[in-house]
């Protein structure tokens, strides 16, 4: 369960930190980042990498979080969204781009210290340009049911198809393998693919790049994608037709981004949050678990 300490007017399941010297850097460093940019820039990182639980995902209660960190932000200055993310739920991520770009009228630019994967790559890909540096990695957007990929699923029934056609000694090896899926599961496989095909087409408008098609291919349908985990680099990025952008070409503000990068992950070490929400003008949000 999400808990809820302090504010008696803020939602049940956030919480507001008491003073701490990784939170206080944090704050620091975005009120120096958004003095040199002229722009806003609000952090949305969670806590995947030290545990893989639900709460660290995308999901329902992140909007609101949102929400609470654009509250007090001239929204004309556009956003530098700091993204540390393992993706989650499609339907909160759709509307989480939605709700950021009638925010700020589609001028946003995602920062990747590190790692935008699933969810957080589609919203990486709505924005105007993408910052990543060596270390820093997005992944496919294929979606996933019932820790399937989905892609996975049709390819299996298609080959099950195949070689019942041609082999029909194979029957009962499919029948006993394709008993596990629920009824009409193949369907609700499509309907999910075409869906993140349509939510990343989206978000590519909003980001106005181009070759879209090629871009849903390598994000949700390539062959080459093995893996739903697997690391696409800045480099493989900017091959692929995203707007990446490199650190390392940022002189001024490469080693700002990796300093708050390291707070933030400090602040995930010295507490139990899960995933935080931070904007330039000291709002900070931590979202905790009894668990």
């Amino acid at each position: 369960m999400l808990k809820h300490q302090g504010d008696t007017n803020m939602p049940s399941f956030f919480k507001t930190e008491k003073e701490n010297t990784s939170k206080t850097r944090l704050i620091d460093n975005l009120k120096i980042y958004s003095e040199k940019t002229g722009r806003n820039v609000v952090i949305y990182a969670s806590n995947f990498l030290n545990d893989d639980s639900e709460e660290n995902y995308i999901n329902s209660f992140d909007k609101n979080g949102f929400m609470k960190v654009m509250n007090n932000l001239n929204k004309s200055k556009g956003l530098d969204l700091i993204l540390h993310t393992p993706g989650g739920a499609i339907s909160e991520t759709e509307s989480i781009i939605d709700y950021l770009h009638v925010q700020f009228n589609q001028n946003i630019r995602a920062i990747i210290p590190q790692m935008a994967m699933s969810g957080g790559t589609m919203i990486a890909c709505s924005c105007n340009e993408i910052y990543m540096g060596n270390q820093s990695s997005l992944g496919p957007v294929d979606p996933q049911i019932l820790d399937m990929s989905a892609k996975s699923v049709i390819k299996e029934h298609e080959l099950a198809k195949k070689e019942i056609m041609e082999q029909p000694e194979t029957i009962p090896y499919w029948t006993t393998l394709l008993d596990k899926y629920p009824a009409n599961f193949v369907f609700e496989c499509e309907n999910l693919i075409e869906w993140s095909e349509n939510i990343l087409e989206k978000a590519l408008k909003y980001s106005k790049t181009k070759n879209i098609n090629k871009l849903k291919k390598f994000l949700i349908t390539n062959e080459s994608i093995k893996e739903h985990s697997q690391n696409f680099s800045a480099i493989q990025c900017k091959e692929m037709g995203l707007p990446i952008k490199f650190l390392e070409n940022e002189k001024n503000l490469n080693k700002l981004i990796l300093s708050i990068h390291k707070e933030y992950l400090n602040y995930f070490n010295e507490n139990n949050a899960r995933k935080i929400f931070v904007n330039q003008k000291g709002i900070f949000i931590s979202v905790y678990s009894d668990k």
